[in-house]
């Protein structure tokens, strides 16, 4: 597996950090020998050691420790005073300076290995809690991309899923309230549900008052789970939103936030959605996201993502738009989140010109006495 962004990054500013303390050291011998008055700035060279600590693990403080009491003899010797008690007293104490710092550097070390192991579980754990989607689910091509706002660990608490059932394509993003393994755990559990109950319940309504009791069940009175939940069947694009981020359909250049009939609280607060219904033309895109990419900002103005969204997004591949949603995101931030952010983005590619009315589809399952 190749080193990661950031691991590569770590390595350059070790070594950058090395290099630093010997220049130093190697700087502090050859002013003390351009200065011509014997050995009078050997107790700098107790410096270097915990400038390497500072960048660096114990080995490599204790090669820069080593080369500054190299110094530190060799000026004290060969200068014209010789070798007495206070050059001797001067080295001593950088060997002691390059003990306490291989200390420092040492617990430096076991940091930034549990920081390592923390961010392969995270990783682990994204990968079995989030699993790949796309690039064709029914008649929609979809692609998905999870931004987190931490360099260590791509893990929090959004989710997404998009599945084939009998009764369409079906969509949910959503995104815990907290952070940590406990909103980790919530948001497994929220997609173990759903996964299970997509597939079982005609109605769309079914499956948020399921999920909702799923929530309900496994959390405090102050946690919930902003979620949309999303339907395509024939054309027919139904949208249950549940104090989510309205999803945001893009068509011929005009972007439409398809917000609510009216309000529903979340997950965990017992919502009653009104179903939100659109007939599809071939070609349409719908981008789903969590509340990170609305609250993006730059010297407190929000990221335009519905001013921007056609521009960004209309245009190439599904993957196309959401790496360059990507990247316009983080420009704005300047590379700075402060949330997570889940993406997914789906073209409609079934047919057009269908006469069916826009109603939800499961009252058509109705009509017939289904």
């Amino acid at each position: 597996m190749a080193a990661s962004p950031g691991h590569g990054d770590a390595v350059v500013t070790s070594r950058t950090g090395i290099v630093g303390a010997c220049v130093v050291a190697v700087f502090i011998a050859a002013l003390d020998v351009a200065l011509g008055s014997g050995p009078a700035l050997v107790g700098l060279l107790i410096g270097p050691p915990f400038v390497a600590a500072a960048f660096a693990g114990y080995r490599a403080v204790i090669g820069v420790g080593a080369l500054c009491t190299l110094l530190g003899i060799s000026l004290s010797v060969f200068s014209d005073a010789g070798m007495g008690r206070e050059q001797v007293i001067q080295v001593v104490a950088i060997v002691v300076a390059t003990g306490l710092a291989a200390g420092v550097g040492s617990t430096r070390d076991r940091t930034s290995q549990r920081v390592a192991t923390l961010s392969k579980l995270a990783a682990v754990a994204q990968q079995a809690v989030l699993r790949p989607i796309g690039p064709q689910v029914g008649g929609l091509s979809i692609a998905v991309r999870y931004v987190s706002a931490s360099a260590d660990a791509d893990i929090g608490g959004d989710l997404y899923e998009a599945l084939n059932t009998p009764y369409g394509v079906r969509l949910l993003i959503g995104d815990v309230r907290g952070k940590g393994l406990d909103a980790v755990r919530l948001a497994s559990m929220v997609l173990g549900s759903y996964r299970h109950v997509a597939h079982e319940r005609a109605d769309l309504r079914q499956i948020v008052a399921d999920l909702d009791r799923a929530v309900a069940r496994s959390v405090g009175y102050e946690d919930f789970v902003t979620a949309a939940l999303v339907e395509e069947r024939g054309g027919t694009l139904t949208v249950l939103n549940c104090g989510h981020p309205a999803p945001l359909l893009l068509r011929n250049g005009e972007v439409i936030s398809l917000d609510p009939p009216s309000p529903a609280p979340p997950l965990g607060f017992l919502p009653v959605a009104r179903p939100r219904v659109e007939r599809l033309e071939p070609g349409d895109r719908l981008l789903l996201y969590t509340d990170g990419l609305a609250e993006a900002r730059r010297d407190g103005e929000f990221f335009p993502v519905h001013e921007r969204a056609w521009r960004i997004l209309g245009h190439g591949t599904v993957e196309d738009g959401l790496t360059s949603l990507e990247n316009a995101l983080k420009d704005w931030v300047h590379g700075v989140l402060d949330d997570d952010i889940a993406l997914v983005l789906l073209e409609y590619t079934g047919a057009g010109g269908t006469t069916e009315p826009a109603t939800p589809a499961w009252e058509w399952d109705e009509a017939l006495g289904d």
